[in-house]
């Protein structure tokens, strides 16, 4: 009886290896893919390896779960001998992953519990979904559920159809204010909104024609009644009396031009 279920734990054994090595295969293979051939691979590949993978550890799971196979659990790996020199045949059996089998490595690879961080993390969470009521962890998968959808939904919408929402969002989005664009035109255009105070200060007789012209629109207008003299004459004094000293006698109309010109652009008769 004895040697009969030893017979069956080799087999289970060798079977166990066999499954664990088309894994490791496996792995090696999908590693291999993603480091030297990263910018040919697809997606619809990407997703083979990995239905690859897990069709294989479903594998072992079944064979483990399977009543012919004894459980691993009763069986219990004691470390015999424990050296720090490099083990030529644990490196060979082990592919040069584990040259030595000392007391630093032992724990590790015959640990058969999770560490001791890894299991407070579970207790915590064990203890956080245990204080969840039923309702609350039903409307938390609904939220989620509907996240998943939205977001499975833009990624199967073609790229075409998210550039054309976004360009559409981008011109429903004003990138301007039409009211300060209009009051910019007023201002430039007919001179809406601008202030006409000159600067405080005594104006001179002989610049009085200049700052009128600074002030308005209004005294522009008046100014160019006369023609180029009276012009002359409303930029300043000197320039008209210069003329008259060099035509010799002004006509009386220049003068009454003068003189009314004058008159409205003092900035007491305003």
């Amino acid at each position: 009886m004895q040697q009969r279920e030893e017979k069956q734990l080799e087999a289970s054994v060798e079977s166990l290896i066999s499954r664990v090595a088309h894994v490791k295969n496996a792995l090696h293979s999908f590693i291999y893919k993603l480091e030297n051939e990263y910018e040919r691979l697809t997606w619809p590949s990407v997703l083979d390896n990995f239905a690859l993978l897990s069709g294989q550890l479903n594998t072992i799971n079944k064979l483990l779960r399977n009543e012919k196979t004894p459980s691993f659990r009763n069986q219990v790996i004691i470390p015999l001998v424990l050296s720090p020199d490099r083990d030529e045949d644990l490196a060979k059996l082990t592919e040069q992953r584990v040259p030595v089998f000392s007391h630093e490595i032992v724990p590790d690879y015959l640990r058969t519990k999770p560490d001791p961080e890894v299991e407070e993390q579970e207790k915590t969470l064990s203890t956080e979904a245990a204080r969840i009521g039923p309702d609350v962890a039903q409307k938390q998968i609904q939220a989620l559920n509907k996240m998943c959808t939205s977001l499975l939904e833009k990624l199967s919408n073609p790229r075409e159809d998210r550039d054309a929402e976004n360009a559409a969002m981008r011109q429903s989005k004003p990138s301007f204010n039409p009211a300060d664009t209009n009051a910019l035109v007023s201002a430039v255009a007919f001179g809406k909104g601008l202030s006409k105070c000159r600067p405080p200060g005594p104006v001179a007789p002989g610049h009085q024609g200049q700052g009128s012209m600074m002030s308005g629109g209004p005294t522009l207008q008046q100014v160019t009644i006369g023609g180029g003299s009276g012009q002359q004459a409303g930029m300043g004094g000197p320039v008209a009396q210069q003329q008259q000293g060099q035509t010799g006698k002004m006509p009386s109309s220049i003068k009454t031009n003068i003189k009314s010109a004058s008159g409205s652009m003092h900035p007491y008769n305003r």
